[in-house]
């Protein structure tokens, strides 16, 4: 309940030309968001980008259709988390579709095999195919490469990732943010540059001949393109919400593949009206845990299966590790909290965190909760495995400091200090010898108080300005829920408000439930927010930031306020 900056985020151009039904609020909330005409919200499958604009579509659709057209084994070699594991379903799904009869694939052990298309995932490869097919992993694998084709094995790499010094030497590579690639989307996530290539391919063969008895529909597809996409928190620009939306609208309709229908069964949402704040906070992280914990092969397994009972059962399997991981991260988040309460830590502005008992699995979520609590770039590292000297550690940063790039400039200013690194402007992830873990915090921190004043530490409350409290109805709640869809790079709309609290009740040990009254007067409106309740009551006059939702409640909806943040009101 600590106070912040707010910000309103400002429209750069006055909504218009929208019909009359849609409310001049999610006019606003879309103007705000850069999209001031309805064109920029219709997200017709027909408007997203041509696979013809993906740099080496060529190279790669050739090694497919010779691949393909000569019946010769083909690997798909995915990434354990939840963009990887969906990556991997759609391109064995639609490699099959698509003719290839001799397709399985592998997915890496973290414990064992490291990230990526690893040396040791390469020789474990038994027996060997003609052909690897890296998905959401690649680009930075270029001993894994060389000794694929130590063993003459092709390697086609789709990836997404930023790609360092040194490209591996693949017969093709498709990744819209190699330099020089012409692609206008550079945030599509690696399930969404898989889904490309398939679309180029499917052209291909249209081209070619191949499908005189009707072509395999792709659209198919879609609704594990739109699940990896929003789970692996990539910028939904336009292209990226003309896929959820279409993976979304493929799940409303209860056409979802059987493994994404039992999952949102067995997290309690309703499929009738499953959004992407469902898939990011209650599907996702079920595949995740998976990968987190044990094996992804389990995630991949139950997005595979056609068989609605054998779903089930993986779904239940997933939301067991799930509830696993929860502990654990609760845990040492808690762990992780009274370092940073010590001294060492209180003046860092890059935050660098060990524990010899965390899990390598949970690292990336202990950063993820420190950055949001401290505003701060926060890395936490465990050690890789027991008989290894190495420490894996996850990084989370904050707007204005990239921190793929700040890991190559710690690399560049002391060679040596880490061993692999990779990732993107808000995540990444690298790999040191654990002796060298305090030169790397104190350069860490030295570098990102070269990159971050005063004002960029500032945590910012961003809000859509205050609503009239007559626009608080279940009407605006429910049309904001089907537009977007809202995500990372295109929020969710929040508001601001000040309100005086008729009444309160704490919701299990860290929840809270409200009654709010706002200050223009209307009746009291039912209000939530999680994960703040130390025991404290709230204040009776608040400014609070809340996104209006539609509470489902027994096959009844309600409108209710989820409160981001509270903060006491004069």
């Amino acid at each position: 309940m600590t106070g912040r900056v707010w910000r309103q985020r400002l429209a750069a151009a006055a909504p218009s030309g929208w019909p009359p039904h849609v409310h001049p609020v999610i006019q606003r909330i879309y103007a705000a968001r850069g999209v001031s005409t309805p064109d920029g919200a219709e997200h017709r499958l027909a408007r997203m980008l041509s696979p013809t604009l993906l740099g080496g579509m060529d190279a790669a659709v050739a090694l497919l259709m010779e691949t393909i057209a000569s019946d010769k084994h083909i690997v798909i070699a995915g990434d354990y988390d939840c963009d990887g594991a969906t990556g991997t379903a759609v391109a064995e799904r639609g490699l099959r579709l698509l003719g290839a009869r001799h397709v399985r694939h592998v997915v890496p052990n973290r414990f064992v095999h490291g990230y990526g298309l690893s040396e040791a995932l390469v020789a474990s490869l038994d027996p060997s195919p003609d052909l690897i097919v890296t998905v959401d992993n690649g680009v930075a694998s270029v001993a894994g490469v060389a000794a694929a084709r130590a063993r003459d094995i092709a390697v086609l790499i789709t990836d997404h990732h930023l790609p360092g010094d040194t490209l591996p030497d693949a017969h093709a590579m498709v990744n819209p943010n190699l330099a020089g690639d012409g692609f206008p989307s550079k945030a599509l996530a690696g399930v969404g540059v898989m889904f490309y290539l398939l679309l180029a391919l499917r052209a291909a063969m249209r081209e070619a001949g191949h499908f005189a008895g009707g072509e395999p529909d792709l659209s198919a597809l879609l609704d594990l393109v739109a699940l990896g996409t929003v789970a692996d928190l990539v910028p939904l620009d336009f292209n990226n919400r003309v896929l959820v939306e279409a993976g979304l609208k493929r799940m409303r309709a209860g056409k979802a593949c059987a493994g994404i229908t039992a999952l949102i069964e067995a997290s309690g949402r309703s499929l009738a009206t499953v959004g992407a704040t469902d898939l990011a906070f209650a599907i996702g992280p079920r595949l995740n845990a998976a990968g987190r914990l044990e094996d992804m092969s389990l995630g991949v397994a139950c997005l595979l299966t056609d068989d609605v009972g054998m779903a089930r059962r993986y779904a239940e399997q997933l939301s067991t590790i799930n509830q696993e991981r929860r502990e654990m991260q609760a845990g040492m988040v808690e762990e992780a909290e009274v370092m940073v309460a010590r001294a060492a830590h209180i003046d860092s502005v890059g935050v660098a965190l060990f524990d010899e008992g965390w899990h390598p699995g949970i690292v990336g979520l202990i950063a993820s909760k420190l950055k949001e609590k401290l505003h701060r770039p926060v890395m936490a590292f465990a050690p890789a495995g027991d008989d290894s000297d190495e420490l894996r550690g996850s990084a989370r940063s904050i707007p204005g400091f990239h921190i793929r790039d700040a890991l190559a400039e710690i690399d560049a200013k002391h060679p040596g200090l880490i061993l692999r690194f990779g990732g993107h402007a808000m995540a990444a992830g690298l790999s040191m010898h654990a002796s060298n873990f305090d030169r790397f915090a104190a350069a860490f921190d030295a570098t990102a108080r070269t990159h971050l004043d005063d004002e960029r530490l500032q945590a910012l409350v961003h809000t859509d300005g205050e609503l009239d409290y007559r626009d608080h109805t279940l009407d605006l709640a429910r049309q904001i829920r089907y537009t977007g869809p809202w995500g990372q790079g295109f929020p969710p709309p929040i508001f601001e408000a000040r309100f005086e609290c008729a009444s309160w009740k704490p919701m299990g040990s860290r929840h809270l439930r409200l009654q709010l009254r706002h200050t223009q007067g209307g009746a009291p409106l039912d209000a939530v927010m999680f994960n703040c309740y130390d025991g404290t009551p709230p204040p009776d006059r608040m400014r609070v930031a809340y996104e209006l939702s539609v509470n489902d409640w027994q096959g009844r909806e309600s409108l209710r306020l989820l409160l981001t943040h509270m903060e006491p009101a004069g």
